[in-house]
């Protein structure tokens, strides 16, 4: 549960990585998520040992995220992390040791992003793959 719980704190927190600043010409994010169809799940619980135990996890997970974001509506930048950061956390089983966690997985994402400041398209994400090897 925790694993899972922290995994989809990360995923939420690392999509700045690699986001562009959108264009005041966009639609609100709203009426865009409305328009594209959803991704497949990240997870196939199917290959798991036990699938229904891991549906269990990942719709607690889900459900985790959505109060989070409920809950930090309004909030955008920096001030949306944090706060999706603390909600999530929160609902830790240990919550001083999700805050560690969280805070070296975006110092190792500000590392990353400073070493591969600067490079776009394949030779940015090969960077990000080669610095994400090295632990």
């Amino acid at each position: 549960m925790f694993r899972t719980l922290v995994s989809v704190l990360l995923m939420a927190l690392c999509t700045s990585l690699l986001a562009q600043t959108p264009s005041e010409a966009q639609k609100p994010r709203a009426t865009q998520e409305a328009q594209k169809p959803r991704p497949p799940q990240r997870f196939d619980c199917s290959k798991a040992k036990d699938p229904k135990a891991c549906e269990e996890r990942l719709a607690k997970a889900k459900a985790a995220h959505e109060k989070a974001r409920k809950a930090c509506e309004g909030k955008t930048g920096e001030e949306g992390r944090d706060c999706m950061r603390r909600e999530m956390c929160a609902q830790a089983k240990d919550p001083a040791k999700c805050e560690a966690q969280v805070k070296e997985a975006a110092a190792r994402r500000a590392e990353i992003r400073e070493a591969c400041k600067g490079k776009q398209g394949e030779e940015l994400k090969s960077c990000v793959r080669e610095h994400r090897q090295k632990k």
